[in-house]
């Protein structure tokens, strides 16, 4: 593997904080969902960045399948990704849902498409083994 970026951020305070990049452009507070015994303040959470960076990568990685496949995807394809956060006895786990929205592609291409960019998407790899992650096409 050659080394390509590197994203660093620096969070205060745990979930009911403040995280922000070193370059700045991300600057977010952070609150408890009531969910998970929080006040539900109006801050974003770790699950939330997580699901915004894991629908963003894999829409990414969907795009690398198109091309290789030279399939023109069109407007309107989306990815929303849906994270879970699980209790396991004393420790917490995830799960995720990937659902892609592929205007002009059969449900079955759809999901093709998404196995084959859930091979490459540098969050699947990461979470490959660790993560239950769902696919499905809307």
């Amino acid at each position: 593997m050659s080394h390509l970026y590197t994203a660093e951020a620096t969070a205060t305070g745990g979930r009911a904080g403040h995280a922000k990049t070193t370059d700045g452009r991300l600057n977010v507070d952070l609150s408890v969902p009531a969910g998970i015994g929080g006040d539900d303040g109006p801050g974003t959470n770790p699950e939330q960045l997580f699901a915004a960076g894991y629908a963003a990568c894999f829409q990414g990685a969907l795009g690398v399948i198109a091309r290789r496949q030279k399939l023109d995807l069109g407007e309107g394809t989306t990815v929303t990704a849906r994270v879970g956060l699980q209790r396991a006895g004393l420790s917490f786990g995830l799960d995720v849902e990937l659902e892609g929205h592929f205007p002009g592609l059969t449900p079955e291409q759809g999901l093709e498409l998404m196995e084959a960019a859930h091979q490459v998407c540098p969050y699947s790899v990461a979470t490959r083994g660790n993560v239950e992650v769902r696919l499905s096409v809307a």
